[in-house]
């Protein structure tokens, strides 16, 4: 009886603490997103691992790593024996330790993403549009939300611990550039989707601007490490982007730091523009439509365009003079160590979009700047959809949120060696 009162009051202990979802303040919380946040960058550490990292003591670790094993959050892996004293235990990520929902609204689509702990796509929705009406976007979203949790056990869906969304801010403003009847998008300016899911939803329902989202992809999910500080740009049917300092997403005062879709450029005539009136897939679009060239397949298959002829070339190059102005002007202000450039098309034109952007660096005067390194992103068309997924994992788990937002401020010693 003793056994069985035990094994009940441990199970409840573990979804008490995943449904506070390790996000109270204090020292407590801060040190499990420590944990947490290394074990995600570095895959299965031990105890003395985590010690050896922090300045915790390694009694403060086993306390930790007991807790989050407990929540399921952490599960152990086979011990490694060394020369000396007893095994250890590594303790990875459990891949069903919680599940996030990532919803990505833009001009053209809309998709629906359920990932695990682990990043990995566990269910992918898509609906293609002229353009995104507020009432068929919450009405996609809804019925997809259903969808995805019908297929989960209640143990599972009981761990679902939120909802980004991802979309452009103030999409009233994009009317003419996006196709729509100026009254249908207008409708976004009198209507707040996240309260419209918060108030169908059991988990908290998180916002952000879809470019800064897909950055956060890149800084949560991308496939390269050591580098904490760069510029991201993500090509869709217009360009934005997103910055990451110190290991950490940037939003600024008002989420919307990184704007760089606003960012002034030389246009193709030499006269400056911004970089969305240049850069954005929906320029390529344009150009094609001009010629008589059937363009929706640019929405409807990323994977693969076919042959475009001369408009993607002259588009690539005209893209890559753009963003390499954007990206020297913002090496002006921040040193950033990297520039990567993702978006919504086939990995080949990306390869080419980037090759082309690191020619025309060359050819500015960069005089008394260090750029930084060009590079490919990893996470591909779907990033912002995933940048969604991301949002309530790094809020409610990891030391990746908006330093200017927290009051909280986690210097990065706390995540590498002392």
């Amino acid at each position: 009886m003793e056994a069985g009162t035990q094994k009940a009051g441990s199970s409840e202990l573990a979804e008490s603490r995943f449904h506070r979802g390790t996000n109270q303040s204090g020292m407590r919380d801060h040190n499990e997103r420590i944990v947490l946040s290394l074990v995600r960058e570095h895959g299965a550490l031990a105890k003395s691992d985590i010690a050896r990292m922090t300045s915790l003591s390694l009694q403060t670790v086993s306390v930790i790593m007991r807790e989050l094993e407990e929540a399921g959050l952490l599960t152990r892996q086979e011990p490694v024996r060394g020369r000396i004293g007893q095994p250890s235990i590594p303790m990875a990520l459990n891949p069903e330790g919680a599940y996030f929902l990532g919803l990505k609204i833009g001009r053209r689509s809309a998709d629906l993403v359920l990932i695990d702990f682990l990043g990995n796509v566990r269910a992918m929705l898509h609906k293609s549009y002229r353009y995104p009406a507020p009432g068929e976007a919450i009405r996609f979203a809804l019925d997809g939300i259903a969808s995805v949790r019908a297929t989960l056990s209640p143990a599972a869906n009981r761990r679902i611990a939120g909802l980004g969304i991802a979309m452009p801010f103030e999409l009233w403003n994009w009317a003419d550039a996006a196709g729509a009847p100026p009254d249908v998008l207008d409708e976004w300016r009198h209507r707040s989707i996240q309260a419209d899911l918060q108030s169908n939803c059991d988990f908290p329902v998180y916002l952000e601007n879809d470019a800064t989202a897909a950055c956060g992809a890149e800084l949560v999910f991308g496939q390269f490490s050591g580098v904490r500080d760069f510029v991201y740009f993500y090509i869709g049917a217009f360009a934005g982007g997103g910055i990451v300092l110190n290991g950490r997403l940037f939003g600024g005062q008002t989420g919307n730091a990184g704007a760089l879709g606003s960012m002034p450029v030389p246009g193709p005539d030499g006269r400056p523009t911004q970089l969305i009136d240049v850069a954005s897939i929906a320029m390529l679009e344009k150009a094609l439509k001009a010629r008589g060239i059937h363009a929706a397949h640019l929405w409807t298959s990323p994977e693969a365009w076919g042959d475009l002829g001369e408009d993607v070339e002259i588009w690539i190059n005209q893209a890559a003079d753009a963003l390499a102005y954007a990206i020297v002007s913002s090496c002006a202000v921040i040193d950033f160590e990297a520039a990567v450039i993702d978006g919504w098309m086939p990995t080949d034109v990306r390869a080419r979009l980037v090759g082309a952007v690191r020619e025309a660096l060359g050819r500015i005067d960069v005089e008394g700047l260090r750029t930084p390194h060009v590079r490919e992103g990893t996470v591909g068309i779907h990033a912002r959809a995933l940048g969604g997924a991301s949002l309530p994992l790094s809020a409610r788990f990891l030391l990746l949120a908006d330093s200017s937002k927290e009051s909280n401020t986690v210097k990065s010693g706390d995540l590498h060696s002392r």
